[in-house]
C-alpha cells in the first residue's frame, strides 16, 4: 500500500467525479429528506427529482452525515495506506458536517485534521483541490491545510436566487431580509461571507440581476489568474450562456466549470439558482 496524506470531502464540494478519481479525494454524502425519505446526495436523488419536488411544494429538508459515516470513512481510507487525512467541509454556519467530523477523528485509526473552510459548493470544491495538490507533491498534514485555507482565503462564491423563499424556510437566510425582498418584488444577489449566506445586491429583475452578477465577478477576478465554476439548478441555458459571456470577459480564466449544484444546496436555494465561484490560482 502507498503511504500518504488522503484528502476526504463532502458531497456539497460538487467536483466531478472523474477530477475526484484523479486526485484519490473521498466524499461523504450528505442527506436529503424529502417527504418520509432520506436520500443521500449524488446517488439516491437526482436534482431533477429534487426540483419537481420543490416546484410542488413537497416538503424537503437536509441533513449532515453521521458521526459514524465518517469513521467509517475514515477508516476506509486509512486502510487504504494514508498515514493521515485532512477532511475539508462546507461552512459549519451553514451545517453540521464539520461538527460531526470532529466527533469521529477522535476515534480514528490514523490522525485527521478536520477544517471548516467557511466555503460550499465548488468554493469548496477548489480547496480540497488545493489540498490534494500539495498532497501528491509529498506535502504533510500541515501542507495540504494551509494549500486549502489559503486557497478558501482568495475565493469569492456569488448567487442569484429567484426567490429568498428557498432560503428563509431552511433558515439559511434571516426572515426580515427574506420578506424585504418579497415585499419589493426584487431579484436578490446573495455572497458567501463569513461562512454565511448575506443579501449582496437587490436588482429589479432577472435578466438585470444576472447582467449584475456578471459585472461583479468579472471585476473580482480582474486580471488574476482564475479558476470560476458557474453553477445551477434547472437553468442549464441561461448558466452556459453565463460562463460563454464570463470566458470572454475575464482575460486570466485558467479553468472554468459548468455543474447543476447537488440536492442539498438545491434544496436551501430553489429552482433558477445561478451561482458563480471565483478562485484565483
Amino acid at each position: 500500500m502507498s503511504r500518504h496524506v488522503a484528502i476526504v470531502t463532502d458531497s456539497t464540494a460538487y467536483l466531478p467525479p472523474r477530477t475526484m478519481e484523479r486526485h484519490g479525494i473521498t466524499s461523504v454524502p450528505l442527506t436529503v429528506v424529502l417527504g418520509d425519505r432520506a436520500l443521500e446526495e449524488g446517488t439516491e436523488i437526482s436534482t431533477r427529482s429534487l426540483a419537481q419536488a420543490l416546484q410542488k411544494r413537497r416538503p424537503v429538508t437536509t441533513s449532515r452525515p453521521s458521526p459514524q459515516l465518517f469513521a467509517e470513512t475514515y477508516r476506509n481510507v486509512a486502510e487504504s495506506g494514508a498515514t493521515g487525512i485532512v477532511s475539508l467541509h462546507l461552512s459549519a454556519e451553514l451545517s453540521g458536517t464539520y461538527d460531526a467530523a470532529l466527533v469521529a477523528a477522535r476515534e480514528a485509526p490514523v490522525p485527521v485534521r478536520v477544517v471548516d473552510t467557511g466555503m460550499v459548493a465548488m468554493a469548496l470544491g477548489f480547496c480540497a483541490l488545493a489540498a490534494a495538490e500539495a498532497a501528491e507533491s509529498g506535502g504533510t498534514m500541515d501542507e495540504a491545510v494551509t494549500a486549502a485555507e489559503k486557497r478558501a482565503s482568495g475565493t469569492s462564491a456569488y448567487f442569484y436566487v429567484d426567490t429568498l423563499d428557498y432560503l428563509r424556510r431552511g433558515g439559511r437566510i434571516g426572515a426580515a431580509q427574506a420578506l424585504l425582498g418579497s415585499a419589493l418584488a426584487v431579484k436578490p444577489l446573495l455572497k458567501l461571507e463569513g461562512g454565511r449566506i448575506e443579501l449582496l445586491e437587490k436588482v429589479r429583475t432577472a435578466s438585470k440581476a444576472i447582467a449584475r452578477l456578471e459585472e461583479i465577478v468579472a471585476d473580482r477576478a480582474g486580471g488574476a489568474r482564475v479558476d470560476i465554476a458557474v453553477h445551477h439548478l434547472a437553468a442549464h441555458e441561461r448558466a452556459s450562456a453565463l460562463a460563454d459571456r464570463l470566458r470572454a470577459r475575464v482575460p486570466g480564466v485558467a479553468d472554468l466549470h459548468v455543474s447543476e449544484v447537488g440536492a442539498v444546496i438545491g434544496a436551501h436555494t430553489g429552482p433558477g439558482l445561478l451561482g458563480v465561484v471565483v478562485s484565483p490560482r
